[in-house]
């Protein structure tokens, strides 16, 4: 009996009142409900989707397009007045460079002119002293060449004297000194 039962109990769960059910899609009876249904939710669901969520989303991107043409259009605005600003600085580098070689040029010739000046006073300068100083030399020679003639006339007397033991005549010496400078 518990067989009969189980039986029983299986067959209720698959069969109602001993007829069999197959999906009730595939039932042809119900097609055309379901085609009448199907029709109805596809219209429902274009208009939905036409009329609320198409304008939205084609909102969301023309928006999203006038955002990005809005930034190009910045983007190249920036770009052309960096490009300017650009321009604007290269210009008053150069004329800085070249006011700068300007007053590089000018210092220069003025340093030049000054140093030429202060070259040409040293060198007066220096003339004059080195004028002075042949003069101071010049003066020296002809202090010591006088004084040579009588240090030789000495050293030719006392070398006689040595040599010989005879004091020789003054005025001998004097003449066989004066022969040897003049050569």
């Amino acid at each position: 009996m518990a067989t009969q039962g189980n039986q029983t109990g299986t067959k209720a769960h698959t069969e109602t009142n001993g007829h069999s059910t197959s999906f009730p899609p595939f039932e042809s009876s119900s097609f055309a409900s379901q085609l009448v249904w199907l029709a109805i939710s596809f219209v429902a669901l274009y208009l939905i989707v036409s009329r609320i969520a198409l304008p939205k989303v084609g909102g969301l991107i023309d928006a999203r397009q006038r955002r990005i043409a809005d930034d190009l259009a910045a983007a190249q605005r920036l770009r052309d007045e960096s490009d300017s600003e650009l321009k604007a600085y290269e210009t008053e580098l150069a004329t800085a460079r070249n006011k700068a070689q300007a007053i590089g040029a000018e210092t220069r010739e003025k340093l030049s002119a000054q140093s030429e000046q202060e070259r040409k006073a040293l060198e007066d300068c220096l003339a004059v002293k080195l004028a002075e100083a042949e003069k101071a030399v010049a003066a020296t020679r002809e202090a010591a060449m006088s004084n040579v003639r009588g240090i030789a006339a000495d050293t030719a007397a006392a070398l006689v004297t040595q040599l010989t033991g005879v004091q020789p005549d003054g005025g001998a010496v004097d003449r066989a000194v004066d022969a040897s400078m003049r050569g």
